[in-house]
């Protein structure tokens, strides 16, 4: 299995919280690897106490299910294939800042989670970091 590096993890972090300070909020900022166990992690300061489990979360979320967190949003709505499934895992995020982050090959190789502002912004800012050129990973 690849795993992101922590030199990747670190460029990831870097990008995301650049893109927050663009939307003037303060983020929590987590990096899971390809297993979910948490790789980088920043809460800018002022952030929200409560959004450090979130982003933790939403990274967790997007690595489980190799899927953005907003899309399982999605299929999680009353009615749907995946309702419920946030009670499922220890608890998931199932609305937008959560992204898979891939290798060359296409392999999953970890996670970005952001939370600490509108969900909009916090896809925003995980896009950004999701979206860093990465030696040995492409974007999601």
């Amino acid at each position: 299995m690849s795993d992101i590096t922590q030199v990747q993890a670190d460029a990831v972090l870097a990008a995301a919280r650049d893109a927050a300070r663009g939307t003037e909020t303060a983020m929590n900022i987590a990096v899971v690897d390809a297993g979910g166990n948490l790789k980088a992690f920043t809460r800018m300061d002022g952030a929200w106490l409560g959004s450090i489990d979130i982003s933790i979360k939403k990274a967790r979320t997007a690595r489980y299910f190799d899927m953005p967190t907003g899309a399982i949003g999605e299929l999680s709505q009353p009615g749907g294939p995946l309702y419920n499934i946030e009670v499922s895992n220890g608890g998931l995020i199932t609305f937008p800042g959560g992204l898979p982050l891939r290798g060359e090959d296409g392999t999953v190789i970890g996670a970005i989670g952001v939370s600490g502002s509108t969900v909009e912004n916090d896809h925003t800012v995980a896009s950004a970091g999701a979206a860093v050129e990465l030696q040995g990973a492409a974007r999601p």
